[in-house]
């Protein structure tokens, strides 16, 4: 092989190799991408990816750390409500959460007898329409720093920062922190909280 053949051959070699190597990025990155956007669309909690196509009580039913808010909304006869249309924003209270409560106090409100006072703590975790967290952060910096929340129980809470936190105080003055925000449902989105809201 002559150098003018041998030139063109390493020539011709390089670009094909050159081509390859571009398919090959060019798959890595739309492998990586779509990887990236199923995370965005379904981002996990309790374990489970939450799919934005399922309704609030699917999701919450699949999380690991929600099942004492998936059996009190089954007691309190709202999971009809809660599959519904909506839009809801829920504060929804993991186990710790509820488990920080008084001793025996689940177990009351689980009760047959209790089950309005149940739908009632519940609903006051509940607002209508779709809050994000970013919506929620404009609200409290165009209040002074304190949003007034109304929820579906009739009845309101207060939502402020604390550093890049938002904090929401019930109506007795104990506080809970969103400890992740923004899980999109097919009929509205979830902030998943530390503590319980009461009043």
């Amino acid at each position: 092989m002559s150098p003018c053949q041998y030139i063109t051959y390493s020539l011709n070699n390089l670009k094909q190799h050159t081509k390859m190597f571009k398919s090959i990025f060019a798959l890595i990155a739309l492998v990586a991408v779509s990887q990236f956007t199923f995370a965005q669309k379904a981002p996990m909690v309790g374990g489970a990816a939450m799919d934005p196509k399922k309704n609030i009580v699917e999701n919450a039913s699949q999380a690991n750390n929600l099942t004492t808010l998936v059996a009190a909304v089954k007691a309190a006869d709202l999971v009809e409500t809660l599959s519904g249309p909506g839009p809801f924003t829920v504060f929804a209270p993991t186990n710790d959460a509820f488990d920080k409560l008084p001793k025996g106090t689940v177990e009351t409100l689980l009760k047959p007898e209790n089950k309005a006072k149940l739908a009632d703590v519940l609903t006051y975790h509940v607002i209508p329409g779709k809050v994000t967290a970013a919506d929620l952060m404009k609200t409290i910096r165009g209040n002074r720093g304190k949003a007034k929340v109304k929820t579906v129980a009739g009845v309101t809470f207060w939502a402020m920062m604390n550093g890049k936190n938002v904090v929401l105080t019930d109506e007795k003055g104990n506080s809970s922190t969103i400890i992740a925000a923004d899980i999109n449902q097919s009929n509205g989105v979830v902030h998943v909280i530390d503590s319980v809201l009461l009043h």
